[in-house]
Parts: structure tokens; sequence; C-alpha cells
């Protein structure tokens, strides 16, 4: 009788390690992606979304009352398409105090770093920081300044990512994970022009 309950206590110990192992090693790739596309479109949206209503600005008058009419709908429908996408999709913690603090130092700095994003002084990486890759035309305070802003969005970038892990018990071993699926939402909402490193370590302006 011992011996039945035994292996059954051994059964179910079994059962439960590897249901450990399921969750360990499970990663929420979708449901990172979506985090990082809001995260960057929160840092980045209103610098870059200024710079693209001056630049309709001026084409505006040159589009027909049809056409205008077009954009309404189409900004409005897709706005209630991804609004009804995100209320059924799970979603990933990204508001601890770190992740929010970190978030509002990378909005902080997006103003001054995207100026020397416009001139190719600076290109993401493929792992979801920054690099200078050129300070011609760059005075010497310029120069100064950009490394000082590199360092510090770089910093942030990679304490962003391991919060991101430690607030959703992600392992440690999935934050190059998480890197590589940033790195493709800062290139995806990155302006033409700017300067993106490919998977394969290749340099290339978005187009």
């Amino acid at each position: 009788m011992r011996s039945g309950v035994m292996k059954r206590f051994v059964f179910l110990l079994s059962i439960m390690l590897v249901s450990c192992v399921t969750i360990n090693i499970y990663f929420p790739a979708a449901a990172v992606e979506k985090a990082a596309d809001r995260i960057v479109d929160e840092v980045w949206g209103e610098k870059l979304k200024k710079k693209m209503e001056e630049k309709k600005e001026e084409k505006k008058g040159q589009e027909s009352p049809q056409g205008l009419l077009e954009e309404f709908y189409r900004r409005h429908i897709a706005g209630l398409i991804m609004g009804v996408a995100h209320a059924e999709e799970a979603d990933i913690n990204v508001t601890t105090p770190a992740i929010r603090a970190l978030k509002a130092s990378i909005k902080q700095r997006a103003g001054r770093l995207i100026p020397f994003l416009d001139r190719g002084n600076v290109g993401l990486t493929n792992d979801g920081l920054l690099k200078i890759r050129n300070t011609k035309g760059l005075a010497l305070k310029e120069r100064a300044l950009l490394k000082r802003l590199v360092k510090a969005e770089n910093a942030d970038r990679n304490a962003l990512y391991l919060e991101i892990a430690r607030a959703n018990n992600i392992s440690a071993d999935k934050v190059e994970d998480i890197r590589r699926i940033f790195a493709k939402s800062w290139a995806k909402k990155a302006r033409p022009g700017w300067w993106i490193q490919g998977p394969d370590g290749r340099w290339y302006r978005k187009k």
C-alpha cells in the first residue's frame, strides 16, 4: 500500500517538475513585441510625430477634399482596430516603478538625440542600442554631448531590458531575445534616412 502511494507521489512530483521547466523555458515573444512597440511609440512618438506633422502641413494645401476624407477614415478605423486587438491580447508587465522611470528618462533624452540620428551621426544597432557612426561636422562641444547622450541612452536601454525580464519572471538568458525584439521595434519606428544595423551586422539607411 505504501509502495503504491509512494509511486503516485513520485509520479505527481515528476509532473510538477516538468511543468516548472515548461514555465521557465516559455518566452512570451508576441507579448514582448507588442510591449516594445508601445514603449518605442511612447518615448519617441511625440518627437517623431511632430516632425511628420510639420511635413504634412506643407502638403496639406495640395491635397483634395476627398484625399483628406480618406486619411480621416484611415486613421480612425485603424485606431479602432488596434484598440480591439490590444484588448484581446495578453500583455506583459511594463508598469513597474523602475520601468516607468527608465521610459521617462529615455523620453526626455529623445529630443536631443533625434537631430544626431537625422544627420547620421548615430545608428541603431541590432541589439537594441545606439552607436556613434561618425562625428563629421560636429564641433568639440557637440561631440562631447553626443558621447554623453549615447552612453546614458545605452545605460537606460540595457537597464530597461533587464527590468522587463525581472518584472515578468523571464530568465536572464532570454534578455538577448528581448534586445533583438526591441531592436526591431526601434528600427520599425525609425525615420527614413536613419542608419540601422541589420541582423547580419551590416549598416543601411532606412528608405
